[in-house]
């Protein structure tokens, strides 16, 4: 069962037509109503699940070595709420936000964040090249996630985290990572693909990039 079901009430319903008897979860985010969505028949409600505690308090924790992430130019809402929701996960530090990549701000941005974006620190920036220049200046390291010729593929190697801190850029699901962005780094990251495409959405992508980062050597959040 997924966690977020474990940590609110819900129904299980249930079609009623012999022909159909399509079973899904229904929870207060759901549009009303007691029709199937398959095929319109009535349905039944089957098991209610009441969550008896309250969920546990975001834990402003500090998590060491600091990973932070720069969206450029990430144009889809929901790629953004999902990358939210996996940096909550990761315990990402701060999430930059570039360009024209939404912000929470926006209401649908919550349907994929599910409340991580009240618990990740962000801000907005209107140039990508002019911040990551500025976080230079500041000690971060830039790392970015792209396929170049060069570009370390991760799984084949660990590759740990340094001591201060590290900025992984991500950049626009077409166009990718900006050039001049590429140039300030000083390691380009690839995500090794096995199949006919080249690339994964970048939600998926960037997930995987931080969760490798984070615990692919081994460490663990204090």
């Amino acid at each position: 069962m997924p966690v977020d079901c474990q940590m609110a009430a819900y129904q299980i319903r249930q079609c009623t037509a012999p022909a159909c008897r399509f079973r899904f979860p229904w929870t207060a985010h759901d549009p009303p109503g007691l029709r199937c969505p398959r095929c319109g028949a009535g349905v039944t409600i089957v098991l209610v699940q009441i969550r008896a505690d309250e969920p546990p308090t975001a834990q402003s924790r500090p998590v060491e070595p600091p990973l932070h992430l720069l969206l450029d130019n990430v144009r889809s809402i929901f790629n953004v709420g999902s990358i939210f929701r996996s940096a909550d996960g990761v315990g990402v530090g701060h999430l930059y936000l570039c360009g024209i990549t939404p912000t929470p701000a926006h209401p649908k941005l919550a349907k994929t964040a599910l409340g991580a974006e009240h618990s990740i620190p962000w801000s907005q920036h209107t140039n990508a090249l002019d911040l990551a220049q500025a976080l230079q200046t500041q000690g971060h390291h830039l790392w970015a996630l792209e396929e170049t010729a060069t570009a370390e593929r991760l799984f084949a190697q660990l590759i740990f985290l340094p001591a201060h801190p590290v900025t992984l850029i991500v950049g626009n699901e077409i166009t990718g990572v900006d050039p001049a962005l590429l140039a300030l780094c000083e390691r380009v990251l690839t995500i090794p693909m096995g199949g006919q495409k080249r690339s994964l959405n970048v939600a998926t992508a960037a997930g995987i990039a931080m969760y490798a980062l984070r615990y692919g050597s081994g460490c663990q959040p204090t």
